[in-house]
């Protein structure tokens, strides 16, 4: 069921750029019954305990991770929700596989492969940004210009930044530095308690205050509604620049994956440096 609900939640967020919450909270929802029937079955209470542990202890952490800008909320739910189907590590014995597990919960491990297998993700979607944006094709030496750091950086800044239509915006889209001067912008948005923040802008040529999403989860669909009043309404421009959204699914998908039927990723590679120092 976990890794199920996982395939769904990769397509949804690849296709729409959001995870549902009644994707990810039936996933809960599913972990928390299943393991409160394994304890009446068993009569033992250690099932739903430790789901309910594992679910407290994994949102707290990737909610902190979540607040440095790591990945969206609706990752958040689906790493806790993962945690609480999934308490302990699996043997499955009937496909023969033993995984290396951690000294920490299994949710762990999963967050920890999902992080480490998110390189190759990342490149991927990076490389698929270029080719559609016409990158290569426009100036083929640009494929030279990528072993040069900060044209590299120049490169993925251009592509990953974009100017759309405010019609156009939709809920978590990841909203660059916007400035303006009307102050009672600043009291409509700070009454969201959403993922925009207001900051007072040290370049004053462009306005006296800027606004720009805090969160990889993008901005609420409250705060998509708000912008879009505030242009109908004429105290914002037609247009908005935002960042393109790296969709963290797959790489929790492949954690998932990693870690029911390989192991811990830090760990087998602890492991085999131990064995190499010894050897």
């Amino acid at each position: 069921m976990a890794i199920l609900f996982s395939i769904l939640a990769v397509i949804f967020d690849i296709k729409f750029h959001i995870v549902p919450e009644k994707l990810t909270y039936g996933l809960l929802i599913f972990g928390l019954a299943s393991n409160l029937i394994l304890s009446l079955i068993t009569n033992n209470i250690k099932f739903i305990l430790a789901s309910f542990i594992s679910m407290v202890i994994t949102y707290v952490i990737t909610y902190l991770l979540w607040k440095l800008k790591m990945w969206g909320g609706g990752d958040v739910i689906l790493f806790t929700a993962i945690a609480t189907v999934i308490p302990n590590g699996l043997n499955i014995d009937f496909l023969n596989v033993f995984p290396l597990l951690s000294v920490y919960p299994f949710s762990f491990s999963v967050v920890v492969n999902s992080i480490l297998v998110s390189f190759p993700f990342l490149v991927i979607f990076l490389t698929r940004l270029f080719i559609k944006n016409g990158v290569f094709s426009d100036d083929p030496t640009n494929v030279i210009a990528l072993l040069n750091i900060s044209t590299l950086k120049t490169l993925i800044h251009n592509t990953l930044n974009k100017t759309i239509p405010i019609s156009d915006l939709k809920e978590g889209n990841i909203v660059n530095n916007y400035y303006f001067d009307n102050e009672y912008i600043i009291s409509l948005i700070e009454e969201q308690e959403g993922n925009l923040e207001v900051f007072k802008s040290k370049d004053k040529e462009h306005g006296k205050y800027y606004f720009k999403s805090m969160s990889a989860g993008g901005i609420t669909k409250q705060e998509m509604y708000l912008i879009k009043i505030l242009y109908a309404q004429g105290f914002i421009r037609k247009d908005i620049s935002v960042k393109f959204s790296y969709p963290f699914t797959p790489a929790i998908f492949a954690g998932l994956l990693i870690a029911v039927f390989y192991g811990d990723i830090m760990m087998i590679f602890t492991k085999n440096l131990f064995l190499g120092m010894i050897l």
